[in-house]
């Protein structure tokens, strides 16, 4: 099994930055696992926004948030960041953490392509 914690959310007003992390934990976690973020807003589906690749080497961005977040990763503290700059209203949303443990699916930006899964953090974005 997988545990996948993450932290990092709250309350802030358009154009401030927050930096979430997801730390991984359990025997079946690797760090070859392609790591991924995303959201749900109220009523709406959970949609991708973020994935990286085990090297760090590729990364991944929905189109709504590239060049506004950055995902990273420490192999060593088995913890991915996403770091959100310029937030706007419609990033309110409940962000997820997951992980495709090897073999690696090629779906890295849909919810299928994730074996584990975080509870979330609530990030809530004010005009």
């Amino acid at each position: 099994q997988v545990q996948l914690v993450e932290s990092g959310g709250g309350l802030v007003q358009a154009g401030a930055s927050l930096r979430l992390s997801c730390t991984a934990s359990g025997r079946s976690f690797s760090v070859y696992a392609m790591m991924g973020w995303f959201r749900q807003a109220p009523e709406k589906e959970r949609e991708f926004v973020a994935a990286i690749s085990w090297t760090g080497a590729n990364t991944y961005y929905a189109n709504s948030v590239k060049g506004r977040f950055t995902v990273s990763r420490d192999n060593a503290k088995n913890t991915v960041y996403l770091q959100m700059n310029s937030l706007k209203p419609e990033d309110t949303a409940v962000y997820y953490c997951a992980a495709d443990v090897p073999p690696i699916s090629t779906s890295r930006t849909t919810m299928q392509g994730y074996d584990y899964w975080g509870q979330g953090t609530q990030v809530t974005v004010s005009s």
